[in-house]
């Protein structure tokens, strides 16, 4: 028998960088993919047909370049519909994790009593897909986080929690 610790099953505040164990994982809302497909269409399709036009005119193999912008929007589509449900988020008994990507697996701890502030940012397309984001503030630059796509309302509750928990967590300092 081993006492490994892989045997034995995690606690159910165990914060791990892959599967779904342990912490309550959350998603983001799939309108956040909608709305970065929508980017994706209105700022690059028009940058790409320029130049697919300009390729045109100057090498005379146009059908290329199509193919090629075609398979280049095809991959960022593709791209968004696999980021946007590889961000995930849980609210732990003393920290907030976020974790986004798939093949780079980023994962993000802020405890609560090292929070300064939360910001709630909403752009008008975010507005328009009624979303915001939360942005957790430290004294370290470097161990905020962000957590993009969430429904306004949520992101407004999740703000005030921060703040009530974040304020509770520093009077103990």
């Amino acid at each position: 028998m081993s006492d490994a610790p892989q045997d034995q099953p995690p606690s159910p505040t165990e914060v791990r960088l892959f599967g779904d164990v342990g912490m309550p994982w959350r998603p983001v809302s799939p309108k956040l993919a909608t709305a970065r497909l929508l980017v994706l269409s209105v700022f690059l399709v028009p940058l790409l047909l320029v130049l697919l036009g300009l390729a045109a005119f100057v090498w005379k193999g146009f059908w290329v370049g199509a193919l090629v912008v075609a398979a280049a929007l095809a991959f960022g589509a593709w791209l968004i519909r696999r980021q946007v449900p590889a961000i995930t988020w849980a609210e732990g008994a003393e920290e907030l994790v976020v974790r986004r990507g798939r093949m780079f697996r980023t994962l993000v701890s802020v405890p609560y009593g090292r929070l300064q502030f939360v910001d709630v940012q909403s752009g008008p397309l975010e507005r328009r897909f009624d979303m915001a984001t939360v942005e957790l503030h430290t004294a370290s630059p470097q161990s905020g986080g962000q957590i993009p796509g969430l429904p306004t309302a949520e992101a407004e509750a999740l703000r005030e929690r921060l703040a009530a928990r974040g304020e509770s967590q520093r009077a103990g300092l």
